[in-house]
């Protein structure tokens, strides 16, 4: 991977506890970090900035070993690691939260190692302070891209509109987006992120695939077809993991082969519980479900 861009990431690493029609699992190792981390390890050499806590075993450490993703900036503190327990509803529609555990999470604060070389910065859908936080911190990146929830949009939401003028690279879902904006044109939305900054942003819709808008274009990419949905948990994250993976290989050069990318990593998510699936993947197999994603 000596060619790639090296990627360093922020997020959440966690413990949750899922329950979805085709099953459950507790206490399985997840976080917007670990999701994101494990997918785009495929392209390149990926570094963590996170927390866990005490019961934070060398099984879980052995993930991202196994990965080599490096976690010199991750702090191991007194407490519990963040923890999450969500059910989602028969046909996958909406999910409820059964609880959620900040532990050491709660006062997170990012300790940046600054020994990363112009990488890909990817802030994961933390709160817009500790993403503005690791911008300040990380030295001379190649672009730095970020994600959104709906939580902050609704708590910050002239915050998360900063973040946009300091991205180059800009994630969120639809339902997010319409939030943010006040109206449901996702077209004119994608216009409106783009004129704060952005090189490119992208817009992810679930089963209707996601939007991508850049140069004056926008663009539709379907999802991968006839997918059996198991497990939701992870997919944005990983889906920005393939994305940020090809870009690093890649450069900018071709936007929608990245959201390509991107798309088939997260195929293999939602079809397993947590991780299972994403242990497995190697490129040949996304490239093979590249190949039925269609461009619209």
């Amino acid at each position: 991977m000596n060619d790639s861009k090296d990627i360093l990431a922020v997020g959440s690493i966690a413990f949750d506890t899922i329950e979805t029609p085709k099953g459950k699992r507790e206490h399985i190792l997840g976080g917007s970090s670990t999701y994101f981390s494990v997918s785009s390890a495929l392209y390149s050499d990926v570094s963590l900035i996170g927390v866990v806590g005490k019961d934070f075993t060398e099984e879980h450490w052995e993930v991202f070993e196994k990965y080599n993703i490096n976690v010199d900036s991750v702090d191991k503190s007194d407490g519990l690691t963040f923890s999450w327990g969500g059910k989602y509803n028969h046909d996958f529609s909406s999910r409820d939260t059964l609880f959620t555990n900040l532990g050491v999470f709660e006062n997170f604060k990012p300790n940046v190692i600054n020994n990363y070389n112009n990488p890909i910065l990817y802030l994961g859908n933390i709160q817009p302070e500790l993403q503005f936080d690791v911008i300040s911190k990380v030295k001379d990146p190649f672009l730095i891209a970020a994600d959104s929830m709906n939580l902050w949009i609704d708590l910050f939401p002239k915050d998360v509109i900063k973040l946009i003028h300091k991205v180059d690279i800009f994630l969120l879902n639809d339902e997010e987006a319409m939030q943010l904006c006040g109206h449901s044109n996702l077209n004119k939305i994608i216009k409106e992120f783009l004129s704060y900054g952005p090189k490119i942003v992208i817009i992810k819709m679930g089963s209707k695939g996601s939007l991508i808008g850049f140069d004056n274009q926008i663009i539709k990419v379907s999802c991968v077809p006839n997918v059996q949905v198991v497990d939701p948990t992870g997919a944005g994250d990983s889906f920005a993991g393939g994305v940020l993976g090809y870009i690093a290989q890649n450069g900018l050069d071709d936007p929608v082969k990245a959201v390509m990318h991107g798309t088939a990593v997260a195929s293999f998510t939602v079809s397993a519980f947590g991780l299972e699936n994403l242990y497995n993947i190697q490129l040949d197999l996304i490239n093979d479900k590249i190949k039925e994603i269609q461009i619209l």
